[in-house]
């Protein structure tokens, strides 16, 4: 099994759409086993700019992450029909292995 993590920023859109919303019905379109969307409470990126979305005054996006957890040739079908709508954010992979106890 493999493992995606996609790193965006909450306020990121797909047209007029909210990109999370948009990734997590991309998922459920394609039968992925299952998926979580995380809001970060702090974060940076490339450019080491700390974000600090819930301090007062703030008027940084928040950080997200997708996660979601497939066969590894069904993941990266995923990925590949996601970078043809959307190019940015950071995505990353590992393998997993789901414990039975």
């Amino acid at each position: 099994m493999l493992q995606a993590q996609i790193f965006i920023d909450k306020d990121d859109l797909l047209g007029t759409r909210p990109l999370y919303e948009f990734i997590m019905q991309l998922l459920i379109n394609q039968n992925v086993r299952g998926a979580t969307a995380y809001r970060g409470i702090m974060g940076f990126g490339v450019n080491q700019q700390m974000k600090r979305p819930d301090e007062i005054f703030s008027f940084d996006e928040p950080p997200m992450m997708i996660t979601f957890i497939d066969e590894e040739e069904k993941v990266r079908e995923v990925l590949t029909l996601l970078r043809a709508s959307y190019k940015g954010g950071f995505i990353i992979t590992h393998p997993v292995e789901q414990f039975k106890a």
